[in-house]
């Protein structure tokens, strides 16, 4: 572990090192934002709209009693969406997708000898490859986790008012109710320190990558479990950081 830490922090520092052309480095993280962020829009979506739908309805389900008001569903609904599944949940799902990407596609060019070439040209390829990537990912992260907040509540909307359980009036009520914007930085804060721990992370178990195709599906393997464990580790740091 400590092994790995150590290399990580090295990793990092020849990663954040100053690039080779400034023109190249800005059109590499603008590739970046649309293979990484654009491209899991539509899982985003998909997860956020469902997500909601689900809260919403086993909240219904669990608190049908006479004397709890219709609009607590709302605001457990907004808050559960708001402090821990469209940030959380998102990443976790964005760790399997873009992590195993970033690792597999950094492993294939160690293992192709495309690093090497980059070295013996006298480019930084950590920095060359893996900065781009980070940046990317730091910078699209909250845009999609505002946007899966946006969807998950209006799911959860669409299932309260089809389903009958909750009244569309009482449901808007509940997430206008007792409402606190620091919910949102919150969110905003943990998505920017998830973003990173998945490009940086799954980028170093891909640049590390030894052997063939057997090893680079291995290193994807790592970086999705390795990611998805500091997820939610950092999850509960910021928990009691932020929220305490």
């Amino acid at each position: 572990m400590f092994y790995h830490f150590g290399k990580y922090v090295l990793f990092l520092k020849r990663v954040f090192g100053k690039p080779d052309k400034h023109s190249v480095f800005l059109n590499q993280i603008i590739k970046e934002v649309d293979l990484l962020g654009i491209n899991s829009l539509g899982i985003v979506l998909i997860i956020s709209v469902f997500m909601g739908a689900v809260v919403t309805l086993q909240t219904a389900y669990n608190i049908d009693m006479p004397f709890i008001p219709k609009y607590t569903v709302g605001v457990a609904a907004r808050d559960s969406i708001l402090l821990e599944f469209s940030s959380t949940m998102v990443c976790l799902i964005l760790a399997g997708k873009v992590g195993s990407s970033i690792a597999s596609e950094i492993g294939t060019m160690r293992v192709t000898e495309q690093i090497d070439a980059l070295d013996i040209m006298g480019i930084n390829s950590a920095g060359f490859l893996v900065m781009p990537k980070v940046i990317a990912m730091v910078f699209i992260t909250p845009l999609l986790v505002i946007i899966s907040m946006g969807i998950g509540i209006a799911g959860g909307y669409l299932a309260g008012s089809l389903t009958g359980e909750v009244p569309a009036a009482e449901y808007v009520y509940g997430i206008q109710y007792g409402f606190r914007p620091f919910y949102i930085t919150y969110s905003l804060i943990k998505s920017v320190v998830f973003a990173f721990i998945i490009s940086s992370v799954s980028a170093y178990w891909g640049y590390y990558t030894s052997g063939g195709a057997l090893e680079v599906g291995r290193a994807s393997t790592k970086a999705v479990v390795t990611s998805s464990i500091f997820i939610l580790l950092f999850n509960l740091l910021l928990t009691q950081l932020l929220l305490a």
